[in-house]
Parts: structure tokens; C-alpha cells; sequence
């Protein structure tokens, strides 16, 4: 499983001209899903993430998680992360398939909901525009694999 986390002041997504997920203070996390994923995967990532501390604290050091804040989350499904790009025409066939991605991304939602996070979020599969104000700006890439 991978996802870009960014730090945001504000994000939100619409589809069709209407928001689907909005959110303030807290993380927009673009994620994507391998065909090799689990739940296991799923909650370490959600793990992570709810527990990144990258909000910076009264000496201007990044020392504060989502709570310490409390923030939200904006998810969005991105197959794209999993893009090959040998060729300048990217492929996507090391992304798993809904069957097995739409799952997943719901179970990961659902574990930053247990862990006390609102979370916000697309629609899996929609032609979405995502909008956010970073703040910082702050990215982190994460991979499971890696983790």
C-alpha cells in the first residue's frame, strides 16, 4: 500500500461540480492499494498515518500528530501510485483491482475512524478534482514495504 500524506490547512474534493469531502486542519492522503495489500497492510498504514508527527509545535519543530491538533483526514483513491513509468505513456496494471482496492480503502478509512479521526473522503473510481492548501508545504511518501 502506498500513500503521499500532505500536510493541509484546508482540502476538500467535488465531483460533478459538488464536494464530496471536505476538511480543515489535518491530512489529504492521496492512496493507493497493490494486488498484494491486506488489512494488515491496511491498518499499519492507518497507523502510521494517524501518528505521523509532522504539525509543528511551539517551538516551530514538527512534533504534533493529528491529535495533538485535531485534525481530519481527506482521503482520496489513487491507483495512479502505482503507475509504471518506464515508457512516457504510463501503465497501470501493478494496481490491484477494485475488487480487491475498494475493500481496502474503505478498511483503512475505517481504521483511522477507530482510532478517533474524522475522516472525509472520494469516491472510488469517480473523475474527481482535488483541491488542498498545503501547509508548509509537508509531503511524505509512504510505502508499506518500506515501512
Amino acid at each position: 500500500m502506498r500513500a503521499v500524506v500532505t500536510r493541509v490547512k484546508h482540502a476538500k474534493v467535488t465531483i460533478d461540480g459538488a464536494v464530496n469531502g471536505e476538511i480543515e486542519q489535518g491530512f489529504l492522503v492521496l492512496l493507493g492499494v497493490g494486488p498484494q495489500d491486506t488489512q494488515a497492510q491496511a491498518d499499519k498504514m492507518a497507523d502510521k498515518i494517524c501518528g505521523l508527527r509532522i504539525f509543528e509545535d511551539e517551538n516551530e519543530k514538527m512534533n504534533l500528530n493529528l491529535e495533538a491538533v485535531g485534525g481530519s483526514l481527506l482521503v482520496v483513491s489513487q491507483f495512479t501510485l502505482y503507475a509504471d513509468t518506464k515508457s512516457r505513456r504510463p501503465g497501470f496494471t501493478g494496481a490491484a483491482k477494485p475488487e480487491i482496492a475498494i475493500p481496502l480503502y474503505e478498511h483503512f478509512m475505517e481504521e483511522c475512524r477507530r482510532r478517533g479521526f474524522p475522516v472525509e473522503h472520494g469516491e472510488f473510481g469517480a473523475d474527481m478534482q482535488v483541491y488542498s492548501q498545503n501547509d508548509g508545504p509537508v509531503t511524505i511518501w509512504l510505502d508499506t514495504d518500506a515501512m
